[in-house]
């Protein structure tokens, strides 16, 4: 019997003994966190799928694994066929699989720890259908047969200075707590770590790539917050960072401090707490209010401080692979691997004293492996980078001041007619997107179809989202703006964005480009309204040799040469007198 095999039938044994027929494993912690810690890795724990989004739901008699358009190819490569049933959940939700699956009467449970309660209304909706019963459990049965699981991180938490957060904590709080008066709450729950990282100017180091303290918290009216954080990460100075009205509790109070708000009207974001917050707030008798917890709009619309930090990170990353694609390009065709080219270019990021590490673990794809939208190369898979392929290299840093996250493809030898077509095509709607003037309350619904337009014109699309929001010094992936056909959250000035439209040929190669820009207020041209746009803070020439000029529009020419221009600018004074010559010809016109 295989390893994973082994621990299925392990878990099923367990099921079947606490009188269960089936249990839910989400790649989720209690915090509902996009990278989670070793200790929650449950879903590669029973499948070996290492991407971070993905969903099992495991039955008496079949199991299922589901995860989005990101990672198809990967978990056809991961995760056993033999044991799993492997869909794309963009083509069947796994809720709509165990309406179809399970019987009237049957137990299905999950950890309400590991779901949020808007997807724990959604589940009981779809068991209605057959019948079936969906059931809270207090102990996760995977940990229960999990014998190496590992413990849960106690990193020491840092205080994060103002020079870097550009405002403090107790101005973030004043202006939280006008929030809860003109909304006449009592109370917030604060369940996302990356929210009370930005409100108590903070910084951690409990999950990979991003620098959170894994911690909930609570926000009353009069602007106190009590702080649920194990007493282990608490370093000397912490508590004078954080002042008299912040008071640090263990996580074992938790419990009792939600009791407390019997009564109270309390703001919660339904869609990203986990369900036992809310129904442990239900069951004390609190008036529940749905909404963003109120720090999430604030958060996203970065100040002048933090866009500055972002600015100068985004240069040193520049400098960084900008060095790294000069290398590159010096190295015999069949000479690098993949792990060659990533290891290479986080030693030319580690060079800076403000680096802290990956914002993400970094694509390094050669051919076909480009094609595998969250491709991560390993011992096993480390593919050697052949003349006549594209190379795909999507990667981004942690800096003091900001957080970077960067693709480039970049052609090895000669590229193909194709491919020239295909990444012009890319590159048109990149252009577009970038150079798009838009009014207030444009949404990143209203954009998506700019990056997207020439590839239409062939049949051709990408299934990704084309753009996704940045933290400051925190998430690479974050809330609430997106540039996705889906996001409905107006852009605002301050807010940083992707913009990363691709295109993947399965088996042969994959395409992306991808800046950050942050929204702009631009000139007001007509006097009529205000107008927004973008300013773009990635600072990395574009591979020329990819591009057929017959396909690009003199506006696009310009664009491209204007870009050039800002990118050899802003590089020169950082690159070593061995790259600004390849830089000075990869920028010019």
């Amino acid at each position: 019997m295989s390893l994973f095999a082994s621990r299925l039938a392990a878990l099923r044994a367990a099921l079947t003994a606490s009188g269960h027929d089936g249990f839910l494993v989400p790649m989720a912690d209690e915090y509902q966190s996009e990278y989670v810690p070793a200790s929650a890795r449950r879903v590669e724990y029973l499948s070996g799928f290492t991407g971070s989004a993905g969903f099992i739901a495991v039955l008496k008699d079949k199991a299922a694994f589901f995860t989005d358009g990101r990672y198809t190819l990967q978990a056809a490569t991961q995760v056993p066929a033999a044991l799993f049933d492997i869909y794309d959940s963009a083509k069947k939700a796994p809720s709509e699989w165990l309406a179809e699956n399970l019987k009237a009467g049957e137990k299905l449970a999950y950890d309400p720890w590991l779901h949020t309660d808007e997807a724990v209304t959604r589940l009981n909706k779809a068991l209605a259908k057959s019948g079936a019963v969906l059931v809270s459990v207090e102990r996760n049965p995977v940990d229960a047969i999990w014998m190496d699981r590992p413990a849960p991180p106690t990193e020491p938490i840092e205080a994060y200075d103002i020079a870097y957060a550009g405002r403090s904590s107790a101005d973030k709080r004043a202006a939280l707590v006008a929030d809860l008066a003109k909304n006449q709450l009592d109370a917030a729950i604060l369940a996302d770590p990356a929210s009370i990282a930005w409100l108590l100017n903070v910084r951690g180091n409990d999950v990979p790539n991003t620098p959170l303290p894994l911690s909930f918290a609570i926000l009353d009216k009069a602007g106190k917050v009590t702080w649920f954080v194990e007493p282990k990460k608490i370093i000397t100075g912490l508590s004078a960072h954080l002042g008299t009205d912040v008071t640090m509790k263990p996580p074992q109070d938790f419990a009792q401090s939600l009791d407390a708000l019997s009564g109270q009207k309390v703001r919660i974001d339904l869609a990203e707490t986990a369900n036992w917050i809310a129904e442990r707030l239900r069951q004390a008798g609190a008036k529940l209010d749905q909404g963003d917890d109120p720090s999430v709009l604030p958060r996203a619309c970065k100040n002048d401080v933090e866009l500055d930090g972002m600015r100068n990170a985004h240069r040193r990353d520049g400098a960084a692979l900008a060095s790294f694609l000069a290398w590159l390009d010096r190295q015999p065709h069949g000479s690098v691997s993949e792990l060659q080219a990533e290891e290479k270019l986080a030693s030319f990021r580690a060079a800076h004293n403000m680096y802290r590490g990956p914002s993400f673990d970094t694509i390094a794809g050669a051919g076909a492996h480009g094609a595998i939208v969250h491709y991560r190369a390993t011992e096993a898979s480390n593919a050697i980078l052949e003349s006549g392929q594209l190379f795909l290299l999507d990667s981004g840093g942690q800096y003091l001041d900001g957080t970077t996250d960067v693709t480039r493809t970049v052609a090895v030898g000669t590229p193909t007619d194709e491919m020239r077509d295909r990444f012009t095509r890319v590159l048109k709607g990149h252009i577009a997107l970038a150079s798009i003037r838009f009014p207030e309350g444009t949404t990143g619904a209203d954009l998506d179809i700019l990056a997207r337009q020439h590839l239409w014109e062939i049949g051709l699309d990408f299934n990704h989202g084309t753009g996704h929001g940045v933290g400051s010094y925190l998430g690479v992936h974050e809330g609430p703006q997106a540039i996705s056909k889906r996001n409905k959250v107006a852009l605002k000035p301050g807010m940083v964005v992707s913009n990363e439209p691709g295109y993947y040929k399965a088996g042969q190669y994959g395409i992306r480009i991808e800046n950050l820009q942050t929204v702009i207020v631009l000139p007001d041209l007509s006097g009529e309204r205000p107008m927004l746009g973008f300013e773009p803070l990635t600072l990395v020439p574009v591979d020329t040799r990819l591009i057929d000029p017959n396909l690009l529009t003199d506006k696009e020419k310009n664009w491209l040469r204007d870009y050039h221009h800002r990118v050899y600018a802003a590089l020169k004074p950082l690159v070593s007198d061995e790259v600004e010559p390849w830089l000075a010809r990869h920028t010019q016109e």
